[in-house]
Formats: C-alpha cells, structure tokens, sequence
C-alpha cells in the first residue's frame, strides 16, 4: 500500500508540472501511425493561443511500456483493429486513475474494435455519451452543439463518448467527427480553413481540459 500511494503521489507531481503529449502505440494491426501531422499543429495550434507550453516533439509511447507515466495527456488514433493484452490493459487502468488522460479519436473504423478492448481495461464501466453541457465544450472555446462534424463517413452525427472514475473524465473517444483529419497540415485532407479551425478549437479544448482536471 504505501509503494502504491508513493507511486500516485510521484504521478501527480509529474503530471503537474508536465505538459508533453504522446502518441500511443498499440498492437492489432491498426494503424496507430495514422494522421502523422496532426498531434504537431496541434500542439502549435494549443501553444499559440491557450497560453500552453507543450513540447512540440512529440514522442510515442506503447501502451504496455511505464513510459506512459511521463505523459499527462495521450492521444490514440487508426482506422481498424485494436489488441490490448492484460499487462497492456493493467497499465493503461493504472496510468488513467492515477491522474492520465486519453483521447481516442476514431479516423473511421475503429469503434468496433476499441470498445471490445476497453473491456478489459475497465470491465464494470461503459463508455457513455457525453452530454453537450459538459465542460470539455467550453473548456477554451464554445462547442454549444457538441463534438464539431469534420468529416463524413456514415452519415452518421458525431459523438463524444467518456469514462469516468470518481466523477472524473479519464478517457475521451470521439466518434464520427474525425477530428485529427481536421488538424492535418491544409494540402493532406483539402479541408476548408473554417473546417480545420473548428477541429483545432475543439482539440485545443480537450488539451485544456485534460491538463485542467
């Protein structure tokens, strides 16, 4: 017990005083490596106007490596299949009650896959809609409809899904929006200037409220 609370007392410190992000690596085949300019305009994007310091060389990490615990915020993208061991889900489990943060953004057809291997990380809890009200709308810039629509697969509306811990939001899955398209360099998606500011905005919101809570 004491190793443990030793352990969440040295988390929190580092994720006090830390603003790195990193990309996180996973097995299954899915392309993890998808949308490569994306978390690096970001970052620039956060650093010129919320008033962030973010290291903008951005690292990776695997999701089964202590390395996560560096990082207060990690973002997980692809398109298709996902594989979580059980030492990969426990040290996922444990980097997210401890004080971490993970955005997952679908870049299409990845849902199927994610929520099985959610499971495992947190069996007794379910991914839930998160209401249009909720703080991580507003945290930097007002989403008064919800998660913006970036791209369109399925027709389908966009939604922003979470888990919480103790009330907390430790994990974000954003669906059918394809936000990281929109924070892609202009030429690779040809995404209308209106289109990539309104998923910059909403990225820069979840950064803000990942380091705020």
């Amino acid at each position: 017990m004491k190793f443990i609370v030793t352990l969440y007392f040295t988390l929190f410190n580092l994720f006090i005083f830390s603003q790195d992000i990193a990309i996180l690596k996973y097995k299954g085949g899915g392309d993890w490596y998808s949308n490569p300019t994306a978390l690096p305009n970001l970052v620039k994007y956060c650093n010129n106007n919320i008033d962030t310091s973010i290291n903008e060389n951005i690292q990776t990490v695997e999701v089964g490596s202590t390395d996560i615990f560096q990082f207060p915020f990690l973002h997980m993208t692809g398109h298709g299949n996902v594989f979580f061991s059980e030492d990969d889900a426990e040290n996922l489990r444990n980097y997210l009650i401890s004080g971490g943060f993970l955005h997952i953004d679908d870049n299409y057809g990845m849902e199927p896959y994610i929520t099985k291997e959610l499971k495992k990380v947190f069996p007794n809890s379910e991914l839930v809609e998160i209401p249009k009200d909720h703080d991580i709308f507003k945290a930097a810039y007002e989403f008064s409809n919800g998660l913006p629509k970036i791209h369109e697969h399925d027709g389908k509306a966009p939604q922003a899904f979470g888990i919480f811990v103790e009330n907390r939001l430790v994990l974000l899955f954003t669906f059918e929006s394809d936000l990281g398209d929109g924070w892609e360099d202009q030429e690779v998606h040809n995404d209308p200037e209106d289109v990539r500011e309104k998923a910059l905005k909403m990225g820069a919101n979840i950064i803000k409220y990942a380091f705020e809570n």
